[in-house]
């Protein structure tokens, strides 16, 4: 009789101790997340374990982590894109005062952050 694992296409390996061993493969995606795939990642082991067990157990943490890290790294490069636009934020401004266009993309930067924070890591 075969095992629900054997039906499912999975296969079995005798070890030395003679103990058969299921041959698992991973079909995980490899990781390329970054930043914020750490942070969802430290997100939902703190305040969703159920979710993250879950995406373990199925195999698709890591192809979570890399979605979410790839929407969030396109919504920065929007948000800041057009919050420069919105305060005119030049290269002008760069080439006349560089510390004040410092301060002022950094803040921007950081206001996108909490933005992309809020709508995509933490949801």
């Amino acid at each position: 009789m075969k095992s629900t694992f054997e039906k499912m296409g999975g296969t079995y390996t005798l070890g030395a101790d003679g103990i058969y061993y299921p041959n698992l493969v991973s079909t995980d995606e490899e990781p390329h997340y970054g930043k914020y795939g750490m942070i969802r990642k430290t997100y939902l082991k703190e305040y969703r374990p159920a979710m993250y067990s879950l995406y373990m157990l199925e195999d698709r943490l890591t192809e979570h982590l890399n979605a979410v890290d790839d929407e969030a790294q396109e919504r920065m490069v929007i948000l800041v894109r057009q919050m420069m636009e919105r305060q005119g934020i030049t290269e002008e401004l760069k080439a006349r005062d560089q510390m004040k266009w410092v301060r002022a993309v950094n803040n921007i930067r950081n206001a996108a952050e909490e933005i992309v924070r809020h709508e995509i890591i933490y949801k």
